[in-house]
């Protein structure tokens, strides 16, 4: 049977924090190549999206924290299956977080690395998760430029 190419997408999480001002990203190894990548798993009955790639977070990286509503993006990328490979869509969306447990369900098969976007870029396989993080800091809102001081 070939699978409903629409039911293959993901949703994936973006964590990320400030440290000293500047973003961090976290990575993690995938449990069966060791490749770097987000936290992402498939749709979840009951959850919305931006739900399930928080759930995935806390499954995958021990991560809680604040997940957005709006994605910061999509990519594709080729899944090993059994015996084939099937192209999936991994819609992405931004958790802020707030804690790191230290005990979660898969700590004992993935390695976590706090890194800034650009490093993560470097590190992922999928250009366009590369290109979601290369796009992270531009896309975050700034602060509004302080004007000068009229003089009198």
């Amino acid at each position: 049977m070939t699978p409903d190419p629409a039911s293959l997408v993901q949703f994936a999480a973006l964590p990320y924090r400030k440290v000293d001002g500047a973003t961090q990203v976290l990575l993690a190894t995938s449990r069966d190549t060791g490749r770097w990548v987000i936290p992402k798993g498939w749709p979840m009955k009951n959850r919305k999206p931006h739900e399930a790639a928080a759930q995935e977070a806390l499954e995958e990286a021990g991560l809680k924290g604040k997940p957005g509503k709006k994605p910061v993006g999509s990519y594709q990328y080729w899944k090993r299956l059994k015996e084939h490979f099937v192209l999936v869509t991994v819609v992405v969306f931004p958790l802020e977080v707030t804690r790191q447990l230290k005990s979660f369900r898969e700590a004992g098969v993935r390695k976590l690395e706090w890194v800034s976007p650009l490093e993560a870029a470097k590190r992922v396989d999928e250009a366009g998760l590369a290109s979601i993080l290369l796009g992270w800091e531009e896309a975050k809102p700034r602060a509004a430029p302080r004007m000068a001081k009229a003089r009198s």
